[in-house]
């Protein structure tokens, strides 16, 4: 269990660093801030009680994660406007305007994607998500550091406490390991 001084001295450490991640995610300073800042509480809120050494591996995926709801919450916030601002007829005859009759999905978008493929994609990833999971943990960890979180190599090291060339090693294990698994269930990548 990490205490509350290396917990501390942990967001200490981190703080800039994953406020560089973060601005470079989403080019605006003070919304990369509130990022950390809403990591960081997650991170002592939820996970203050593991140890210290898991504590890097934790706060990236909350880093991440929350990097991620930021951009869901700035994709709605601008369909909504986008789709509103448009769609009001030249004309001033707004009574028998329909926002749904007018509205197209732009090609290439999930909107316009057909339920099929909203299925198809989404069990794709659920096959994915199997295959990761059925990976053996250090590989699994060393792969999702490195392919989900963008970290480099030595930083994967670091965070695992292992060398950089074991890193490399469970990386290419895990890749491959997936590419069979999931060449076996009909799907390239």
């Amino acid at each position: 269990m990490a205490t509350d001084k290396e917990l501390s001295d942990f967001l200490e450490n981190v703080e800039r660093r994953a406020f560089k991640q973060a601005v470079y995610a989403v080019r605006k300073d003070e919304s990369a801030l509130d990022i950390v800042q809403d990591a960081m509480i997650k991170l002592a809120e939820k996970y203050g009680d593991k140890p210290a050494a898991e504590l890097p591996m934790l706060f990236q995926r909350i880093l991440q994660t929350t990097i991620l709801d930021y951009f869901r919450r700035e994709k709605v916030r601008n369909t909504w406007v986008s789709l509103f601002s448009g769609m009001a007829p030249a004309n001033n005859d707004h009574e028998d305007f329909d926002i749904l009759e007018s509205y197209e999905a732009e090609q290439g978008t999930e909107a316009s994607e057909s339920s099929a493929d909203k299925v198809e994609r989404q069990q794709t990833l659920e096959l994915i998500d199997q295959a990761v999971q059925k990976l053996p943990a250090r590989q699994r960890e060393a792969f999702l550091m490195r392919y989900w979180q963008d970290m480099d190599v030595a930083e994967t090291a670091e965070a695992m406490g292992c060398s950089e060339g074991s890193v490399k090693t469970h990386c290419s294990r895990a890749t491959h390991a997936l590419a069979e698994t999931l060449k076996a269930k009909g799907i390239t990548l």
